[in-house]
């Protein structure tokens, strides 16, 4: 709809935007677009296609603080963080979780 695209003109195209859309009885409707998920914003930062297979094991690219950083203060709205140290943990536990090594 307009309305969605006029919503999301600022973001790349096909960049995966998770939405919840209510529909109400009258067939009109409200969505709420969340941030792009965090394993999508990592491989992108890291230039990976897709994660380790066996994390821990394996390693699959490397992500520096710095943009652990940068994809915790694009995510902060959507994580349950009280603060930005709190929210760039979550992601760096993100990117270990995937097999990515974070860097200083």
């Amino acid at each position: 709809s307009k309305a969605f695209n006029d919503a999301t003109k600022e973001e790349v195209p096909g960049t995966p935007l998770p939405t919840t859309i209510t529909i109400y009885v009258d067939k009109s409707f409200t969505f709420k677009i969340k941030t792009a998920p965090t394993s999508y914003l990592l491989k992108k930062a890291a230039k990976i296609d897709k994660g380790s297979q066996m994390p821990g094991r394996e390693s699959r690219g490397s992500v520096s603080i710095a943009q652990c950083k940068e994809i915790a203060e694009t995510k902060m709205k959507d994580l349950n963080a009280n603060d930005i140290d709190a929210a760039i943990d979550i992601v760096k536990g993100s990117a270990r979780s995937m097999g990515m090594e974070v860097r200083d």
